[in-house]
């Protein structure tokens, strides 16, 4: 018996090729071998989106910024106008609204401005507007001078309100009615009492100025015994309306031919007006 130990010779080597048996599968073959190329596409397209995006962007700063330079050439203050002021000058008046030429119009805050000049003592009202295109309108109500309040041996020019507008020191106007004994401190702090005080004396010269000439001098230490002193005669006024007071004096003084209110003669000391129904009558020296 023979045994034969030829070996088989092996088939050659041949690629291996992948077959579907169905078309479904070649299908999905073509469509794996094609997705390099769409996802190629989709990003050319998003790239193109992207980069336009960005040159719109682009467009839009240069449009804002071009746009606010226009806008503000066209709109800055070349015209600053005050009017109003007789006691102040017209630079100190800018200054303190604190604008200049040069600024965006339409950036100018008209109330917060009207604060910052109403700061001072001699501005009563301040009304700030722009006009178009390039003025800043600025008008002012000052206040008046009506008093000169003496406190403490210092001079102090008040307005008919009772606001102090300036420390004269040891300088007086005679022009204006002379108000003494208020508070220092509250005349400073400008409290009510003081004021109320200030405008009485200015309310006394007012109505006694139009019977006698001179300058009035009025002692405000007591709201209810006010005290004018005009032309040598002290006049005492009571809590009453000093303008009632004042109209019962009139028309009494005719009956007082006798006595004289500048002085010379039997001249009068003191009138009293504190009493409802009656007038007290003092004569020099009585």
């Amino acid at each position: 018996m023979r045994v034969s130990f030829r070996t088989r010779r092996a088939a050659p080597a041949v690629p291996r090729l992948n077959r579907w048996k169905d078309s479904s599968g070649e299908r999905a073959v073509i469509q794996v071998g094609r997705m390099p190329a769409a996802k190629r596409r989709v990003a050319v397209r998003l790239g193109a989106v992207v980069a336009g995006l960005a040159i719109l962007g682009w467009l839009i700063t240069m449009a804002v910024t071009y746009s606010s330079r226009i806008a503000r050439e066209l709109l800055e203050i070349h015209t600053i106008t005050v009017e109003g002021v007789h006691h102040l000058d017209k630079q100190k008046v800018i200054e303190l609204a604190q604008v200049r030429r040069g600024m965006p119009l339409y950036q100018v805050a008209t109330a917060t401005v009207e604060e910052r000049i109403e700061v001072h003592p001699w501005i009563k009202e301040a009304q700030v507007s722009r006009v178009p295109f390039h003025e800043l309108k600025i008008l002012v109500i000052e206040r008046k001078p009506a008093a000169i309040v003496r406190s403490a041996s210092q001079n102090f020019l008040s307005d008919e309100e009772g606001h102090v507008l300036t420390k004269l020191g040891q300088a007086d106007d005679d022009a204006f009615p002379l108000v003494t004994g208020v508070d220092l401190d509250g005349l400073l702090k400008g409290t009510d009492v003081v004021r109320r005080s200030i405008m009485s004396g200015i309310e006394l010269a007012r109505v006694i100025g139009h019977t006698f000439d001179g300058r009035l001098r009025v002692q405000a230490e007591n709201q209810a015994n006010l005290v004018a002193l005009i032309q040598g005669v002290r006049f005492r006024f009571g809590e009453e309306s000093v303008e009632e007071q004042w109209e019962r004096f009139q028309r009494v003084k005719p009956t007082l031919k006798s006595l004289n209110f500048d002085g010379a003669g039997r001249a009068v000391s003191e009138v009293d007006l504190r009493y409802d129904n009656r007038i007290i009558v003092r004569e020099s020296g009585g």
